[in-house]
């Protein structure tokens, strides 16, 4: 009988999903472990980063383009705050369609 949970802390998700990346099987476990609303607002939050990084658009005028409150851009915002230039740097390479 199980005691405590076997994964309990973030670094043990992320360390899983690399796994998955390793071995091809992300997909799979991605699709698994997030609802489909879950899947939904990660693409909303993903875009939402992308459009505060591009710096083109207002907070309201994102929050019209993607249909989400201005709340949930604010809290976009402020997580990117909290980001030095590098890693605002890596993320915006990251989001960026090749």
């Amino acid at each position: 009988m199980a005691t405590q949970p076997e994964y309990t802390e973030w670094q043990e998700i992320l360390d899983l999903v690399k796994e998955s990346t390793a071995t091809n099987q992300h997909e799979m476990l991605l699709t698994m472990l997030l609802s489909p609303d879950e899947r939904e607002s990660l693409i909303s939050r993903v875009n939402i980063f992308r459009e505060l990084l591009k710096g083109e658009l207002s907070q309201r005028q994102i929050s019209q383009l993607l249909g989400v409150g201005i709340a949930t851009i604010t809290r976009g915002s402020n997580e990117l705050k909290s980001k030095s230039e590098q890693e605002k740097s890596v993320i915006t390479q990251l989001l960026e369609r090749k």
